[in-house]
């Protein structure tokens, strides 16, 4: 072997500087995610065409009720056969309605370098929402504050593969219910320049929350474009309740989209089948999706859904079931049939602690979710024992995993392909790559490396302490929130949105009442 092909290639660029780049904190977010590997699709078209008409047969024959005098006039009015308070809507229609939709759009973020898309290819993890409990930085099991709410927007500001803020990742409890949805927006707004959601507990609650952002982002700007996104559950099987539409038109009529999501219990409030329960999830999500385009023909709208199994021994919902995984690949094909964006519910888990079952659980979810081709992937982080706490630990170890995720679901890189095969000839056999340039220039993107999970030996890790990912996890979340910088509102902005706030906390009425959405 000659100098010249013994002789490493020289590469650009100094090794401390390199260094120094690698350990400064990076807390940029990842783009919006462009998906490069093929869908798992474990129908044929024939089978896509027998949930279809099973489907439509549901939407012409047995009808969905619309509990919501204003929905029903509405279905009136475009000509579908309406008997009491169940809609009976003909295949033709639903396909005429849906067609309008848009099968992908630009979210718009406060800080316009988080826009991402929507659709097709391209997906966004967002965090969970809804817990009424929160497991701390101590990992103590509590009520939620305000402050805690601020705390997970914090660090989902601070997670690169986090594209969203969300809402109410934990509930508020020191503050009124029937106010608390305006604090909660807020939050969102202020403590993150990502995009975020928005409340869907009430009608009034959902224009609060469009106000809101006609205030952040200007009224003709919301009428254009989309800002935030409101979940509309529906009441499986087959109804949709007067708040839930309610909703769905405030956020529609301003062009904001929902996710239209039956709430699906497989074996529950579902036939003990597969799919089967799919068949009537895809009508409950068509009937959804059309109505959106009644209220607003060519305003963005997701196909969602919430689904889980439930437990024959105890009726408790479970989560990471083979029966999840198969539904969330059949929902994926539904939704690609009809060309219109898709959500799912990503890393959840029932274990009452962030331990072995959550893990598994959550990465079998996390799996499925991916090969399934799913575009908004909410639920991505915190989700633990059936949602009913947000776990601190687990949040960051779930955003972790989600950026592994999002690097498979890159494919492969072949941009120094070349340089890496002529290594090959510079080591020749039996050396090794490790002081190679191309290895010093390349190994921090080459693989990943988790900083949550411990690879050295037992020794080393015995030596340090025998820490486990809990506490890795918990001492994490305290550098990052004190490392935190708070991306500034507009000041003229941020006084509107507090006045806006003070008045409608004077003119609405304390309430014991609690609404969640999932």
């Amino acid at each position: 072997m000659t100098e010249a092909a013994t002789k490493p290639r020289a590469r650009s660029g100094g090794r401390n500087a390199r260094r120094t780049l690698r350990s400064a904190p990076n807390f940029t977010m990842l783009p919006g995610l462009k998906r490069n590997i093929p869908v798992c699709e474990v129908m044929d078209p024939a089978q896509v065409e027998r949930i279809d008409n099973a489907s439509m047969d549901i939407l012409e024959n047995v009808g969905v009720v619309f509990r919501d005098d204003i929905a029903l006039e509405d279905w009136k009015r475009v000509g579908a056969k309406v008997v009491g308070e169940t809609v009976y809507l003909d295949r033709g229609l639903v396909r005429e309605l849906i067609s309008s939709i848009p099968s992908d759009f630009t979210y718009h973020a406060r800080n316009p370098q988080n826009n991402v898309r929507l659709g097709g290819k391209h997906s966004v993890f967002v965090p969970m929402t809804g817990a009424p409990f929160l497991r701390d930085l101590e990992d103590v099991r509590r009520n939620p504050l305000l402050e805690d709410l601020a705390m997970f927007h914090k660090l989902s500001h601070m997670m690169p593969s986090l594209h969203s803020s969300a809402h109410h990742i934990v509930e508020p409890y020191d503050h009124p219910i029937s106010q608390r949805h305006l604090r909660i927006t807020y939050s969102s707004m202020k403590y993150s320049d990502k995009m975020f959601m928005g409340m869907t507990t009430s009608p009034k609650n959902a224009e609060d929350v469009m106000d809101m952002c006609a205030i952040l982002f200007g009224e003709d700007f919301i009428d254009q474009n989309p800002v935030t996104t409101g979940n509309i559950n529906g009441n499986s099987p087959l109804v949709w309740d007067e708040t839930m539409l309610g909703a769905l038109r405030a956020f529609c009529k301003r062009n904001q989209p929902v996710l239209c999501s039956p709430f699906v219990l497989g074996g529950a409030n579902t036939p003990a089948s597969v799919a089967a329960s799919v068949a009537q999830l895809n009508a409950e999500a068509l009937s959804a999706l059309a109505y959106t385009q009644v209220i607003r023909k060519g305003a963005p709208a997701i196909y969602g859904h919430y689904l889980s199994t439930v437990s024959m021994k105890s009726g408790a919902p479970m989560a990471g079931t083979p029966e999840i995984s198969l539904m969330n690949f059949m929902i994926g094909q539904m939704a690609r049939h009809y060309d219109v964006p898709w959500r799912t519910s990503n890393t959840l888990g029932g274990a009452k602690t962030f331990d072995a079952q959550a893990g598994y659980e959550s990465a079998t979810t996390l799996s499925a979710v991916m090969h399934a081709g799913a575009n908004y992937i909410w639920h991505s982080a915190g989700w633990n024992e059936a949602g009913m706490h947000c776990s601190v630990a687990k949040f960051i170890v779930d955003a972790e995993q989600c950026a592994m995720a999002y690097r498979m679901a890159e494919g492969p890189k072949w941009d120094s392909f070349d340089d890496a095969i002529a290594a090959v000839s510079d080591i020749g056999p039996g050396g090794h790559y490790l002081g190679h340039p191309h290895t010093l220039e390349n190994f921090q993107t080459a693989y990943f490396m988790p900083e949550m999970f411990d690879n050295n030996s037992i020794e080393q890790w015995q030596a340090e302490g025998g820490v486990e990912i809990t506490e890795r996890a918990l001492t994490r979340a305290k550098l990052l929130l004190s490392e935190y910088q708070e991306p500034k509102l507009d000041e003229a902005k941020n006084e509107a949105l507090l006045d806006y706030i003070a008045r409608r906390e004077r003119e609405i009425p304390a309430s014991d009442e609690l609404n969640q959405s999932f």
